[in-house]
């Protein structure tokens, strides 16, 4: 390896050039970074405006069944859901990290801390599994497959209704970011990623930060707003 390289993180310089990553369509590298981060965000929006009609479903039946939402949060699991929200706070920590050693061609550290993020993911779907089989298990349903006894109020179903729907996306958006994170990963590992070329680990981690910033609401307000 010459040194050159190794003062490239291993990558030769010929794997580094702007020009090699350049669609047909685009004249320059750094014009196809500004719409690929341009599209990046605009997708963000789109599912900031998803979660947005949620969060006013949540807010309208919660105003409509008052004494059934105050009644039914009390069943959630706080620990688990703070244990989940300490896991997604480190792994969008990690892959701050990760983008920011993919511009320093520092391939190892990246890999690893793509890895951690990786398995922060996968212990938060753990998490919510075992979170998952008690409500089941306790008939804790949404809408009329709710079965739980001992309950004051008429509407705790509806409650969990949007529970399941809310963090269920939210599920859906994490196992989506697991695949994600994997593709810029392995891609990694094939020395693609460069100080002139970390666009692909950028975008992915605005993903996962969006994903954390989702739970960093849906936490309290499912888990411990009274």
């Amino acid at each position: 390896m010459s040194a050159k390289a190794e003062a490239l993180g291993g990558v030769e310089e010929s794997k580094l050039s702007p020009q090699f990553h350049v669609a047909h369509h685009f004249d320059k590298a750094d014009t196809q970074f500004d719409a690929g981060r341009m599209g990046v965000w605009l997708f963000l929006v789109t599912e900031i405006l998803l979660f947005g009609g949620l969060f006013c479903a949540f807010a309208i039946f919660r105003s409509k069944y008052f004494p059934s939402f105050v009644e039914a949060h009390h069943h959630l699991d706080r620990v688990m859901g703070g244990i989940n929200t300490i896991v997604l706070i480190s792994s969008s920590f990690t892959m701050a990290l990760a983008v920011r050693s993919a511009q320093k061609n520092e391939k190892k550290k990246t890999t690893i801390l793509l890895a951690i993020t990786l398995a922060c993911a996968a212990m938060f779907l753990v998490v919510k599994y075992f979170e998952y089989s008690h409500k089941i298990h306790d008939g804790l349903l949404p809408g009329g497959n709710f079965t739980a006894a001992d309950f004051a109020s008429g509407h705790p179903g509806i409650f969990f209704a949007i529970y399941f729907m809310m963090t269920g996306i939210h599920g859906v958006h994490v196992v989506i970011g697991m695949g994600l994170i994997l593709w810029i990963l392995l891609r990694n590992q094939k020395n693609e990623f460069s100080s002139r070329y970390y666009a692909p680990v950028e975008n992915v981690g605005l993903y996962w930060h969006l994903v954390d910033l989702v739970w960093i609401y849906l936490f309290p307000l499912l888990y411990l707003v009274g």
